[in-house]
């Protein structure tokens, strides 16, 4: 009897032990989880733009007079010398004076002389379109020998394609500048008689993009018409903080979305311009801003957005294709070190970390973490070294 009385005694003092125990075991924390992976990464600067047509052409009136109404219509295509983009009446030519006669004759002169440096431009151009031709065809050679890296190649092809783009830039400038010589030599010629019809053709081929005049009235000469241009050689203009835009390279992948496609479009970096100008944000704040000028890769594409279309660029400053990255909401910071919780078994255990580089998503781990760990993501501010978690079930 005496042993069943000591028996039952600590049986009871277990139980009571036990109670306690769990009474006053720690109880888990509820937390959310992601795994440190090894993949490609890159980092992006953002920022919103506008597609622009890059080679516009304003037609003016040559000679004063009454415009008649202009039936043409923005998006409809002309063709250089044959379609008719407006007609006018000429009023009574006004005598030009020594004056007027000699600033018209200079005027001729200098666009005479800006034609010429046009014309220089586009052999230069050329000369150097050449060149690149040249080094590709001798860097494919080498690269089939296995003397360079993908690299050389690459930048080969990339300077083929800016100098190909740079050549049909200067025979849009060899055109601009012959029409402008055009217009001054026309104004150097005596004007039809008063009520004759002027007409004015298109000077290059395109569409109308905009219709600056359309009802009949009286116009002056040089007054502007109509807006001509080619949707198919469009560009992207995004101006983007100055301290961002030291951060970008001629070249540079660009994605492009928010235009209205399920699929982001590709381009590249042309030009980063040299000056800067002063914007005001919707914050009120002033900042320096930078227009960066972005080409699309597909031609084809750029013919659905028009002119002045707004977009979303993601220009690339930073690219590895192997790298141990985390998630950002996995991060915080402890004192100057960066840190994480790393889930072990059902406790969690405090890792300081180095980062490399950062976007919005994730982070490249220099140390501290190794792919396929698992991290607390978004750690609550109760969370301590040590502590029992379960992982929170994903729907």
């Amino acid at each position: 009897m005496r042993f069943l009385k000591n028996k039952r005694l600590i049986a009871g003092v277990v139980i009571v032990l036990a109670i306690v125990a769990m009474a006053m075991w720690p109880e888990s924390i509820e937390v959310s989880s992601a795994k440190v992976v090894q993949g490609p990464m890159q980092v992006t600067v953002d920022e919103d733009g506008e597609t622009r047509v890059r080679d516009k052409f304003v037609v003016s009136a040559p000679v004063a007079g009454r415009l008649q109404r202009i039936e043409l219509e923005p998006g409809d295509a002309v063709v250089k010398g044959k379609t008719i983009v407006a007609r006018l009446s000429t009023a009574d030519a006004p005598l030009l004076d020594p004056r007027m006669r000699g600033e018209l004759e200079a005027a001729a002169d200098a666009a005479r002389a800006a034609v010429g440096q046009a014309r220089a431009e586009l052999d230069r151009s050329t000369t150097e379109l050449a060149r690149a031709k040249t080094t590709l065809q001798r860097q494919q050679e080498l690269m089939k020998a296995g003397a360079i890296a993908a690299d050389n190649l690459d930048a080969a092809e990339t300077a083929v394609a800016t100098a190909t783009e740079a050549r049909k830039a200067a025979e849009f400038a060899v055109s601009r500048s012959q029409y402008e010589l055009q217009t001054a030599q026309a104004r150097l010629k005596a004007p039809a008689p008063a009520g004759r019809a002027v007409e004015v053709v298109a000077p290059v081929s395109g569409v109308i993009l905009k219709r600056l005049r359309e009802s009949e009235s009286v116009v002056p000469a040089g007054e502007p018409l109509l807006e001509i241009g080619e949707p198919g050689k469009s560009e992207i203009v995004a101006d983007f903080l100055s301290t961002d835009a030291v951060r970008i390279q001629p070249g540079a992948a660009v994605l492009i979305e928010g235009w209205g496609g399920n699929e982001p479009l590709k381009g590249r970096v042309r030009r980063i311009e040299p000056a800067g100008f002063m914007k005001v944000s919707a914050l009120g704040v002033e900042e320096q801003r930078v227009n960066v000028l972005i080409d699309f890769d597909d031609l084809s594409m750029a013919t659905r957005l028009g002119d002045a279309y707004r977009v979303e660029v993601h220009v690339v400053v930073w690219r590895e294709e192997n790298v141990v990255k985390a998630p950002v909401g996995a991060l915080f910071r402890r004192g100057n070190d960066w840190a994480a919780f790393v889930i072990d078994g059902e406790q969690v255990r405090l890792t300081t970390t180095e980062l490399g580089q950062r976007n919005d998503q994730e982070a490249q781990i220099l140390k501290g973490l190794s792919a396929g760990q698992t991290v607390v993501l978004h750690p609550p501010d109760t969370l301590t070294d040590g502590a029992r978690v379960r992982v929170r079930s994903t729907p």
